[in-house]
């Protein structure tokens, strides 16, 4: 079985190389996974959630990757910082980090993975409105899920006030620049 579709960006690239398929797989999931490390530690600190580069690449990954990939790539970065790597914004680790006020957008992270993947898989990143509409569909469900589990630390009256305004608009130019990337790419190559 193949986890990396041929109609993905990721064998796209890939088809260039000289690896095996399954080397291919291995090393699409390190990139990304050494991508979102390194997209955590760019950050503002705010509390109770920071804001990071990581859903960006969050988004990114699984359009170029599919979803079999994307989303392990995402559960390999979850599982390093629930054994106590330090791969969450500002050095963070553990499952009680995961547990805490952050816990549901790290959560979101892999559910938009499977669904951007997927969505990628259709050939539907190859478009700047594609890549827009998915990463919209991506950004909306890690909010869902971000803003149902902070809403137990600080309750329904401030869990837009804190969860979700004040990332709008870093979110829409991450998306500006994805949605842009993407196609540019798929273009680039052919």
């Amino acid at each position: 079985m193949t986890f990396l579709p041929s109609d993905t960006l990721a064998s796209r690239i890939g088809s260039r190389w000289t690896l095996t398929h399954r080397q291919q797989e291995m090393l699409w999931v390190l990139l990304g996974n050494l991508m979102l490390v390194a997209s955590a530690k760019v950050q503002v600190p705010m509390w109770p959630v920071p804001t990071t580069l990581q859903t960006l690449v969050v988004l990114m990954l699984p359009l170029a990757l599919g979803r079999w990939l994307g989303s392990a790539t995402i559960a390999l970065y979850l599982a390093e910082g629930a054994l106590g790597l330090p791969v969450f914004a500002g050095g963070q680790a553990g499952i009680p980090y995961i547990l805490g006020p952050t816990g549901g957008y790290l959560t979101g992270f892999w559910a938009s993975a499977v669904l951007l993947g997927w969505w990628g898989e259709q050939s539907r990143s190859r478009s700047v409105a594609g890549a827009t509409w998915g990463m919209l569909f991506g950004h909306a469900l890690i909010y869902a899920l971000g803003v149902l589990w902070l809403s137990q630390f600080v309750g329904w009256d401030q869990v837009l006030e804190l969860g979700v305004y004040p990332f709008v608009l870093g979110d829409v130019m991450k998306v500006a620049v994805g949605a842009t990337a993407l196609p540019w790419l798929w273009k680039k190559l052919g």
